[in-house]
């Protein structure tokens, strides 16, 4: 797992994520990993995946039928 340093953090913000930490009853470090994790991976986020089923869905969705080609494919030659 990485770790982070964050330097010249204003000591009125350092105050202020302790405050925080302790009304949720975590540790400053947590709390900071919560913070980060929320900003950068929101629940909100789009995700493919569910965007491209909710696409399909929109337009009365597809039916494939997937076949497997039974001709062999030649593997890669990195030489």
């Amino acid at each position: 797992m990485a770790a982070v340093t964050v330097r010249n953090l204003p000591e009125e913000t350092h105050r202020a994520l302790r405050v925080r930490a302790a009304q949720h009853g975590r540790s400053t470090e947590a709390e900071i990993r919560i913070i980060l994790e929320d900003a950068v991976r929101p629940e909100t986020r789009v995700k493919m995946g569910s965007e491209l089923q909710a696409f399909g869905r929109r337009f009365g969705g597809i039916e494939l039928e997937p076949t497997r080609n039974p001709n062999s494919v030649e593997p890669a030659i990195f030489e």
